[in-house]
């Protein structure tokens, strides 16, 4: 009984003891830009509060970044000197990137954020793929559950049914070089 006992109280330490971080998903993300001058919707979405880029891939062959501006920045895969691959989010519809215009709590600044391109709640509910539609601070899921995503307050769901928020990446953005690793 008393082995029993130790048990339950060691397992029960454990537990308690793990540093669980759910700000990031735990779906595999890779993409390393170098030079995001290259890519001007890519840029300003990294230095302009409010500002957010999707990055998708074309034919496997042309990165495109598109902003809020009208025309996207378009880059082919073979002008990217010494690129070692890449993984656009766990669900490989695309990233969302940019510069939120409110700072994270406990935070002083905002710092560049990235998030997967499709719907976490269509995915985590029914197992499929909907790529979202970003413009204005908020990404939508018009062909699926119809949520709406603030951008700016971590991809919190701000309309719609409640949910998850959206799948978040680790990410680093230093003298214009663009690092997204999970």
């Amino acid at each position: 009984m008393v082995k029993r006992l130790l048990f339950a109280c060691c397992l029960l330490f454990a537990i308690s003891c793990q540093d669980a971080d759910y700000t990031y998903c735990n779906l595999r993300a890779k993409f390393i830009f170098e030079n995001t001058l290259q890519a001007p919707a890519l840029d300003i979405a990294c230095k302009n509060w409010g500002e957010f880029c999707t990055i998708t891939t074309k034919n496997g062959k042309q990165f495109i970044f598109q902003g809020s501006s009208k025309e996207p920045s378009i880059i082919n895969m073979d002008a990217i000197v010494g690129y070692t691959g890449f993984r656009l989010g766990g669900l490989s519809t695309g990233l969302i990137v940019g510069l939120p215009s409110i700072p994270e709590i406990g935070k002083t600044e905002s710092q560049v954020v990235c998030f997967d391109l499709a719907c976490s709640n269509c995915w985590e509910n029914y197992n499929i793929t909907k790529p979202l539609t970003v413009k204005n601070g908020f990404a939508t899921c018009e062909k699926g559950c119809k949520r709406t995503y603030d951008l700016n307050n971590t991809g919190f769901v701000s309309n719609g049914e409640a949910g998850r928020a959206l799948y978040r990446y680790r990410v680093s953005y230093i003298n214009n070089t663009l690092v997204v690793s999970n």
